[in-house]
């Protein structure tokens, strides 16, 4: 019979997200010994080596690929099981812990939570900055209730709702023998240096793709995850980039030139995305209903 609780599971697929004991500790905020000695613990009541601790990261052997499914499926569950218990004891409470991209934060969300909080004053909100991937990761993992990602996403993990469609555009600096034109074919750009997002990003791989299309892989001298960052290097004349209109649209025009995309055109949809058949808490439904009275959907 197995003597094992819910830690012994969490640390277990922790260990295998971080592949190391030594940061799976840090997130945890556990000590490293501790870990180790629960996830032997685990190995000696299955019976089975769960990790190939030879090289320099740690890796899931075939058992314990089949467990880490099987643990998610039970973390998954004890969490949905802690969210409807609380609903029932603690009415019009909840903590909601929410993804943005960079770009979106600033530009949608500060109104929102402020009217929001007017009306669920005991609900509190935690907002964590990554790119579009991370974001469906946390969303997928459950360490995100909710997040806005770039479509499209993974339709048989998410529900979603969107809320903003508009054109990714290119932006150059002034004096750039593009720059007096009123449009420009992707494939125009094939010599012109990038200043492009970071992978995490998913117009990252989406402008990829759109270049491999036409028959190019760009040029990429810098990535980041700032979309100033990257207006700035195209102010100073060191390539050009591709950013959503919304962002273009606050851009000194004096210092930067905006062009519309023609061919092929690379779209910038927004939705919120949350997992599907996760029970969702009082916070994330109520979080859910004002956004969508609020930004409307596309």
């Amino acid at each position: 019979m197995l003597l094992l609780d819910i830690r012994h599971l969490i640390y277990f697929a922790e260990v295998a997200r971080c592949q190391s004991f030594t940061k799976a500790s840090q997130t945890l905020h556990i000590t490293q010994p501790s870990i180790s000695k629960m996830i032997k613990t685990l190995e000696d009541e299955l019976g089975v080596v769960l990790f190939d601790r030879s090289g320099k990261q740690v890796e899931l052997t075939d058992a314990g690929k089949a467990v880490l499914n099987q643990s998610r499926q039970i973390i998954a569950s004890m969490q949905n099981l802690t969210s409807e218990l609380a609903d029932v004891i603690n009415l019009e409470k909840g903590n909601l812990v929410i993804g943005l991209p960079p770009m979106v934060g600033a530009r949608f969300f500060p109104n929102a939570i402020g009217e929001f909080k007017k009306i669920y004053p005991r609900i509190t909100i935690q907002l964590k900055e990554f790119g579009s991937k991370k974001i469906e990761q946390g969303v997928e993992e459950g360490t995100l209730d909710i997040g806005v990602a770039v479509l499209p996403v993974k339709e048989n993990t998410f529900d979603l709702f969107s809320f903003v469609k508009e054109p990714v555009m290119l932006i150059v600096h002034p004096c750039h023998p593009l720059a007096a034109k009123s449009g420009v074919f992707l494939e125009e750009l094939r010599r012109e240096p990038f200043i492009f997002f970071h992978k995490d990003f998913a117009l990252h791989d989406m402008i990829l793709d759109r270049c491999a299309l036409v028959g190019f892989q760009p040029r990429i001298i810098c990535e980041s995850y700032q979309w100033d960052f990257m207006a700035e290097m195209v102010a100073a004349n060191l390539g050009i980039a591709l950013l959503p209109q919304r962002v273009c649209r606050e851009l000194d025009p004096g210092r930067i030139t905006m062009l519309p995309l023609l061919d092929p055109m690379i779209p910038w949809h927004l939705a919120i995305i949350w997992k599907k058949d996760k029970y969702l808490s009082f916070a994330t439904r109520k979080w859910l209903d004002f956004t969508r009275s609020l930004l409307g959907t596309e």
